[in-house]
């Protein structure tokens, strides 16, 4: 498996393209509890193989991520070709940018001596897939870009 198997609860939500997936192998729901039942290595495969199927549509679609932690936030725009980044480090240990107390001084106070920036950008490796796959791995979440692209219109105008 090249991903990650999909959870129960991703799975049940997926189950009509569960499906199609099992007939496009012209597999009937019959033979579907009967390969469960009497192979089960052979359907743990073939759950694999779907979930792998659902990551690569899905990572291939994603334009951005976050990652954000009581002090940091890593802001990733997932362009065609390159990997860009707007790093955030507050310097306030009183602060938590997972609160929404944290954030709302934090959008106050973005530009004081508390808060550190840096941007950066790195080329895909040969599976840019992959390299998105690891970033949600280490704990950043796939959102439509609202927060990175606030960061570029500020650092743009700044």
């Amino acid at each position: 498996m090249k991903y990650a198997r999909l959870t129960k609860e991703q799975l049940e939500e997926l189950q009509p393209e569960f499906a199609n997936f099992l007939a496009s192998q012209s597999i009937t729901a019959a033979e579907w509890a009967n390969i469960k039942k009497q192979r089960p290595q052979v359907a743990e495969e073939e759950l694999d193989v779907f979930s792998d199927l659902i990551w690569e549509g899905v990572l291939g679609k994603v334009r951005y991520l976050e990652n954000i932690s009581a002090q940091q936030m890593h802001l990733f725009e997932l362009a065609p070709k390159e990997m860009k980044l707007f790093a955030v480090k507050v310097m306030n240990p009183k602060i938590d940018l997972t609160t929404k107390t944290g954030f709302d001084w934090f959008k106050k106070n973005w530009q004081s001596d508390f808060v550190e920036y840096m941007t950066a950008s790195k080329a895909y490796t040969e599976d840019r897939n992959l390299d998105k796959f690891k970033l949600i791995q280490q704990g950043a979440v796939i959102t439509k870009g609202e927060l990175y692209q606030w960061f570029a219109k500020m650092m743009e105008t700044s």
